[in-house]
């Protein structure tokens, strides 16, 4: 037997305000039908005025909670990973423990971009492997619209708002066959800052910033990583592409979920896609979209599945888990 962090509970949460291709087009020079077949996006979520990257966080949280069975007050650790935080200080995931009551627990922002909830779940699992936790709150929210240049039809068509959360426990686990986190493998490359990234920041324009993107070469770069870092993982906890029962990717474009899926020989219904209704929501796609196929019942305790994701940076990064 083995220490293991096992997901015993996932939730999500959406603005109310859902947005279709239709009624972007008429602010944005473009077009349902363009979007579509460029992305695969339909619809996304904005979120309200009254509304944060904490406020869906705990919303997300909140849901986890209840699919896990669990008190807030049993959390130690809280995760979460966001490129939109509600400050610049102090980080996000206090405003989560304070939302949930939590008087005390360790808490802080991961920032990874759209890879930041794989590197939330690696310094999560770490952290209760050593020992150090016992039960975790790992977060994935964005709130994007408010980083977007809604002139720029390339990509403010791209993105939403949303959060994800999983909550992890420690457990003793059978080596081969038991439930938990069996594998995770991160990489970074910061030399290709300029091709996805957000023009300000504290320390150089004292502004927020909007997003910029050169999305064909980002596109030619996720494919090859993505498919690489799976293989990777994949090796790590001793498993081949054919025992995968499910692949939770990042929901970027639907095109580049296609062609990682033939890049590894997978089968495309194995792959969980939410893109179509909840466009690019960063950090936040990956829980989004497992939260989606556990609540479906596509996904069951006992599945092996693979999560994965990449973003600015470039940040990517893929764990193996057996639900």
């Amino acid at each position: 037997m083995t220490l293991r962090s096992v997901i015993i509970g996932t939730g999500s949460f959406l603005p109310a305000k859902r947005v279709s291709n239709a009624e972007l087009a008429e602010r944005v020079d473009t077009s349902d039908e363009w979007i579509v077949e460029r992305t695969g996006i339909r619809f996304r979520h904005i979120a309200a005025d009254d509304e944060s990257t904490s406020t869906l966080a705990t919303g997300a949280a909140r849901a986890a909670l209840e699919s896990a069975g669990i008190a807030a007050s049993a959390i130690d650790l809280i995760v979460l990973a966001t490129a939109t935080p509600d400050q610049t200080f102090p980080a996000s995931a206090t405003r989560v423990q304070t939302a949930l009551g939590i008087n005390d627990c360790v808490a802080f922002d991961v920032a990874a971009v759209c890879s930041g909830f794989l590197y939330a779940v690696q310094v999560a699992d770490s952290m209760i492997r050593a020992g150090a936790h016992k039960r975790a709150l790992v977060i994935g929210a964005e709130t994007f619209s408010r980083i977007l240049d809604w002139e720029d039809r390339a990509t403010c068509v791209l993105f939403g708002d949303g959060a994800g959360a999983i909550v992890l426990e420690a457990q003793e686990s059978d080596e081969t066959s038991g439930r938990g986190i069996l594998a995770t493998r991160l990489h970074a490359d910061g030399r290709h800052n300029d091709l996805l990234y957000v023009d300000g920041g504290p320390s150089t324009t004292g502004t927020v910033g909007k997003l910029r993107m050169k999305g064909r070469e980002v596109f030619r770069h996720a494919v090859v990583n993505l498919a690489a870092v799976m293989e990777e993982s994949l090796a790590a906890a001793g498993m081949q592409a054919g025992e995968v029962d499910w692949v939770v990717p990042h929901q970027a474009n639907a095109r580049i979920l296609d062609a990682t899926a033939r890049k590894l020989g997978l089968a495309p219904e194995k792959v969980v896609v939410t893109v179509d209704e909840h466009a690019n929501t960063s950090a936040a796609s990956v829980p989004l979209a497992l939260d989606t196929a556990v609540r479906d019942g596509r996904i069951k305790q006992g599945d092996l599945i693979v999560l994965e994701a990449m973003g600015g940076g470039f940040t990517w990064g893929a764990a193996v888990v057996r639900f």
